[in-house]
């Protein structure tokens, strides 16, 4: 198989790096020996997959195993995909290049609801069925795990099992699982899969497993009720928390071969967030927040960035400004690692957290970019969502930023937030308005971006406004900001909204999809509406249903079993 990928592939596809599998500190281990063969899965391209951590941190675990092994596979560029369908080669992992339907388990990544129809695709590439039902012992275990399991129902008839929270302990729970059972009990009577194995992760605290669980609909539409499959399966299913400061954390990241979209050194400080943001779904999939020792923290960056190369480091976390004494963390790795010229950079700011000592700190070595997320331009509406910073106190952060000599910064906006009214819109354009008239040589990047009511938020019962409204404000904003904008598709946040408020119903929606075309749809020269739209029509499932309804606070959603503000340690 590599003497097919090496000759037959690579010198007829643009960015053959993608698929060489020899990046540094690239694991191969021999595969007679490993009795678990896993291959992890990023389904989008390998640009982005490579700079996912959680990825890096399973790569890691598993290889650091004697009786397991981990490769990788990440969605195929188009041209790829052409050959392997024009010459029936099955899609193969990096490391070995061996096809996936070889491996025991296949672990996916889900980052986003619009990465699903890539998920499908890679399953159809691999040859193995889409659903769960039509897969017996000879095909991998399929699991997934990821922000998007909040709400995994849209995926139920595809996937084996879900993961929920934190991976770095339940993923060796489910290989010693798969272990035990694979070889006494991995066919049912039926010639799928074996009931035992599926009962068996459905044990591990954490792990849903979807095919163990029937729902039932009313006549409006909406759930009646979800009942389990026999005896000992989990009513509420927990996500999983492990301790940051003593899990697991890879010293020699794969470094990739061509460029990523973050060439960099990525240290997670914390995880979780302190704050209570109503509409962001993410401290429910992250927290509670948790912090890595500035002691643990120096040991980690010494090594990786020895084994490494890299120059840069980025202190990453939901609010890496509310780290307990970021100033001198920052200080603490300019003084050790200034020296050899690496500096560090922060992600998204919260602009209350600003400092001019921080901004100082952080130019140093190299100045990087600011990027702020007000959400809204007034302040009740930043109020009423939980990002409590007034006008002034914004203003002052930009100027503080000004001042420490940043000349460009990047500005995140949400439109069609609860109450929102156009006072609220026009307020974005004031308050840009206002800080340009303060720094005149201070110019903005501005992303606009549709406000999606997510699973386990403030927010969760609330329709999205309609796309004519979000159209319309989008198209304002872009006219009337004295700015560079840019703005999400409307229609794309339309479709994100669909799979993560979504039930069942939806996997005949994504296999019809992905049967008509549809792969990348996070991508703007991919993503196609009107095939979409066909797709639901051809199923008979009205989008507008999981969009623009108000629920009930009675109602049983999709995702009330799973529960993520509890948890399991």
């Amino acid at each position: 198989m590599e003497k097919t990928v090496l000759e037959d592939i690579l010198p007829f596809v643009s960015k053959p790096g993608r698929y060489l599998g020899n990046e540094w500190n690239v694991v191969h281990k021999d595969w007679e020996s490993a009795q678990v063969k896993v291959v992890l899965c990023y389904p989008d391209i390998y640009e982005l997959g490579m700079s996912n951590l959680g990825l890096q941190i399973l790569y890691s675990i598993i290889n650091q195993r004697q009786d397991s092994l981990a490769e990788r596979v990440y969605a195929p560029g188009l041209d790829v995909e052409e050959i392997l369908k024009d010459r029936e080669i099955p899609l193969f992992s990096l490391e070995s290049k061996k096809p996936l339907k070889d491996f025991d388990i296949i672990g996916f990544t889900l980052q986003h609801e619009l990465s699903y129809t890539n998920v499908l695709n890679i399953l159809n590439l691999a040859n193995i069925p889409l659903r769960s039902r039509n897969r017996d012992g000879k095909f991998p275990l399929i699991i997934a795990g990821g922000p998007s399991v909040s709400n995994p129902e849209p995926l139920a008839d595809f996937i084996d099992a879900f993961v929920l929270g934190d991976g770095e302990e339940v993923i060796e729970e489910i290989i010693e699982t798969y272990k035990k059972w694979s070889s006494s009990d991995f066919i049912g009577a039926s010639g799928n899969r074996g009931s035992g194995l599926l009962k068996a992760l459905a044990k591990i605290p954490g792990v849903y497993v979807p095919s163990l669980y029937e729902v039932n609909y009313k006549e409006d539409g909406t759930i009646q009720r979800m009942e389990r499959k026999g005896d000992g399966i989990p009513e509420r299913i927990d996500k999983r928390v492990v301790d940051l400061e003593t899990s697991h954390y890879p010293l020699a990241p794969l470094v990739p071969l061509i460029d990523i979209s973050q060439n960099r050194l990525n240290l997670e400080i914390q995880r979780g967030c302190p704050h209570s943001c109503r509409f962001c779904q993410s401290q429910a999939v992250y927290g509670p927040c948790r912090v890595r020792s500035k002691k643990r923290l120096l040991e980690i960056a010494e090594v990786s960035l020895k084994s490494t190369g890299y120059d840069e480091m980025s202190l990453t976390s939901l609010s890496s400004t509310d780290y307990p004494g970021i100033e001198e963390l920052i200080g603490e790795f300019l003084a050790c690692f200034g020296k050899n010229h690496t500096s560090v950079s922060l992600p998204s700011l919260r602009p209350d957290k600003f400092s001019l000592a921080l901004a100082i700190q952080i130019q140093k070595i190299r100045k990087t970019g600011l990027t702020f997320a007000p959400e809204a331009g007034s302040e009740r509406l930043r109020k009423l969502i939980g990002k409590k910073i007034s006008d002034e106190e914004f203003a002052s952060t930009i100027s503080q930023a000004y001042n420490a000599g940043w000349r460009l910064v990047k500005l995140y906006f949400m439109i069609g937030l609860p109450t929102e009214e156009e006072e609220d819109i026009e307020a974005i354009i004031e308050l840009v308005k206002e800080l340009k008239k303060r720094h005149k040589n201070l110019n903005f990047n501005i992303t606009i971006a549709p406000f999606v009511p997510k699973p386990h938020t403030s927010f969760q019962l609330l329709p999205m406004e309609k796309l004519t409204e979000l159209r319309r404000k989008k198209d304002y904003l872009s006219r009337r900001l004295p700015a560079q904008v840019k703005g999400h598709i409307v229609e794309s946040s339309f479709l994100e909204a669909v799979f993560s408020r979504g039930d069942r119903r939806l996997g005949m929606v994504l296999e019809k999809a992905c049967e008509m075309g549809c792969k990348f749809d996070q991508w703007k020269e991919h993503f196609r509406f009107d095939i979409w739209q066909e797709a639901f029509s051809k199923c008979s499932i009205d989008p507008d249903f999981y969009v623009y309804r108000k629920r009930d606070s009675e109602e049983i959603l999709p995702w009330s079993h799973l529960e993520f503000w509890g948890h399991n340690t």
